[in-house]
């Protein structure tokens, strides 16, 4: 898989263009490579027409449901869409392929759900996400311990990882955050090989106290799930020894009514010459999810859940490093014995040992998703990314 496949007959757009992302690609790049992670149900009646179209679309990372997308009643035949997909995606051209993950429901539904599967259809799949995670008592070692039943049956360079979910009660209630968040961590160290990234999921922490935030605000409006992401980012997203973690679900359609004047400035279309474009993302309701992912890469996260094909390319063309981020993030990592430089964009100042790990982090978003070139700015690639 690699991001953006469909512009590289347009060179003039990157600096340097994306890296392709393979099972056996490190797993911290291939973390950082997920971008839009798209959430698919598995009641859809062709799953694989559906992941097919995903990716050609643009979509790096696919997760088929089988957890509360779908209904009860519908669990069986869910199921078996899921498991039948897989095989049939296991003959398809890798590089056609996104990253792909099962959602189960427990660590006995992993393991009944896998284990119906192929050697062959295991094979396909990049990991498994897993819902409402905790570890009290260590609880979470179930979880792993149907993982690891299932990579038995692997080569160890195809292993299947995991992205736990943090959206149970224990985490968004403040008088058991610490605890649980600890306990999580503790338990996700000493299986790091195992974890490709951890996810938060606001829909579940949400419902704990009736909430939906609507199109027009951000998770950030909403001061008990801000207060989650900050904890989380704390205690899991450490520079030192810390994971990828990745921005909340945005769960809006396109053409959502809304209340609020947008706040997507005019200058950067106008630049462009394309204001045309500027009036399509808002009547679409895409300058919500443009601020939220911008407030995502400011608070510490990496990526997006997505519902819609027509989110990941805004996703993912904000995830492209420019051509300033990227001067910048070279400049500080030449450097080893620290001490401060005005940046080659003249407009900013650059700390070489504070800056250190965001430089790091930044280029290796540069080799998932690219740098753009010089004069190439995110309305360019989503002027021609989107459909």
């Amino acid at each position: 898989m690699r991001h953006f496949q469909a512009l590289s007959a347009e060179p003039d757009l990157f600096l340097h263009p994306p890296e392709d992302i393979r099972r056996d690609t490190d797993p911290e790049l291939r973390a950082v490579a997920l971008g839009a992670t798209l959430y698919t149900p598995g009641i859809r009646p062709d799953l694989v027409r559906d992941v097919s179209r995903q990716a050609a679309a643009g979509a790096g990372a696919v997760v088929l449901c089988v957890e509360d997308s779908v209904a009860d009643a519908d669990l069986p035949e869910a199921e078996q869409h899921v498991i039948d997909a897989l095989h049939t995606l296991s003959t398809h051209d890798e590089a056609t392929l996104p990253q792909l993950f099962v959602r189960v429901r427990t660590p006995e539904h992993l393991t009944d759900v896998l284990g119906r599967c192929s050697d062959a259809a295991l094979g396909v799949l990049s990991g498994v996400v897993l819902p409402k995670f905790e570890n009290p008592g260590d609880a979470g070692l179930a979880w792993f311990d149907a993982l690891d039943a299932v990579n038995a049956r692997l080569d160890d360079t195809h292993r299947l990882l995991v992205m736990p979910i943090l959206e149970s009660p224990r985490i968004i209630r403040r008088e058991t955050r610490t605890r649980a968040l600890a306990d999580i961590r503790r338990l996700l160290l000493d299986r790091r090989r195992d974890v490709l990234a951890v996810r938060i999921g606001a829909t579940d922490l949400s419902s704990v106290f009736g909430l939906r935030r609507p199109v027009d605000l951000t998770v950030y409006d909403v001061q008990v799930l801000a207060s989650v992401i900050g904890d989380v980012v704390n205690v899991l997203g450490r520079s030192q020894g810390g994971f990828v973690v990745t921005g909340t679900v945005w769960e809006h359609f396109p053409d959502a009514e809304r209340m609020f004047r947008p706040r997507l400035r005019t200058t950067p279309f106008e630049q462009a010459g394309d204001l045309a474009l500027r009036r399509r993302l808002l009547l679409d309701g895409f300058d919500g999810l443009l601020r939220e992912v911008s407030l995502d890469r400011a608070n510490g996260l990496i990526g997006k859940t997505v519902i819609h094909p027509r989110h990941v390319p805004v996703v993912n063309a904000l995830s492209v490093v420019s051509h300033e981020e990227f001067a910048d993030a070279s400049d500080v990592l030449a450097t080893d014995g620290g001490g401060v430089a005005a940046s080659r964009y003249r407009n900013k100042m650059n700390e070489m040992k504070p800056h250190h790990f965001w430089a790091e982090r930044t280029l290796l978003r540069a080799r998932a998703f690219g740098v753009a070139a010089p004069d190439v700015g995110f309305v360019d690639l989503l002027e021609r990314s989107l459909p």
